[in-house]
C-alpha cells in the first residue's frame, strides 16, 4: 500500500510540474513514477516487491474481466431462455486469505461476479459461505474460487 500511495504522489507531481492535466499525462507519471520506485525498491524496505504487484494486478484484472464476462453470458442465458439450468446452492469455503482486508476483498470479488454471492463469514473467519446459482458440481466451483482467491492474494501478498 505504501508503493501505491508513493506511485499516486509522484504521478501527481509530474502532472503538476508538466502542467498539463490530462489522463494520458497522469498515466505516464504513473509509469515513471513506477521506474523510479522499482529503482528504489532495493533501498527502501517499505516498498520491498511493489514492482511485482503492479504486473500482478493487471493479470488478475485480466482474468477477472474474462471470468465476469463468462458469469454474465451463463446467466443471460439461462435468462433468456425458456429452460432454466439453475441449480441453487450455498456450500462452504475453506478461506486461505486471514486479514479482514484479504477477507472482504476476496468476498466482494465473489459477490461481483454475477451468479455468486458471499453469505457470511464463519466467527473464526476461515470459512466463507457462498451463494451459487449453478451447483452442479461444488467441487469444480471450490476449484475456481480457490483459483481467484489465490490470484487475490497474489496482488494483495
Amino acid at each position: 500500500m505504501i508503493g501505491l500511495f508513493w506511485n499516486l504522489l509522484l504521478a501527481i507531481a509530474w502532472v503538476v510540474l508538466s502542467g498539463s492535466v490530462t489522463a494520458m499525462n497522469l498515466l505516464a507519471g504513473f509509469c515513471f513514477g513506477y521506474i523510479a520506485l522499482m529503482v528504489l525498491q532495493n533501498q527502501v524496505p517499505a516498498l520491498k516487491g511493489y514492482s511485482r504487484r503492479i504486473p500482478r494486478l493487471i493479470a488478475f484484472l485480466a482474468f477477472f474481466l474474462k471470468e465476469l464476462v463468462k458469469s454474465n453470458l451463463r446467466v443471460a442465458y439461462d435468462v433468456a431462455t425458456p429452460v432454466w439450468h439453475m441449480k441453487p446452492g450455498v456450500i462452504a469455503f475453506p478461506l486461505q486469505a486471514r486479514t479482514d482486508m484479504e477477507i472482504m476483498f476476496v468476498s466482494s470479488v465473489i459477490s461481483l461476479t454475477p451468479g455468486t454471492l458471499s453469505l457470511d463469514v464463519s466467527d473464526d473467519r476461515r470459512v466463507l459461505f457462498i451463494h451459487a446459482m449453478f451447483l452442479q458440481d461444488e467441487e469444480q466451483l471450490r476449484n475456481d474460487l480457490r483459483e481467484l482467491e489465490h490470484r487475490i492474494l497474489k496482488v494483495m501478498r
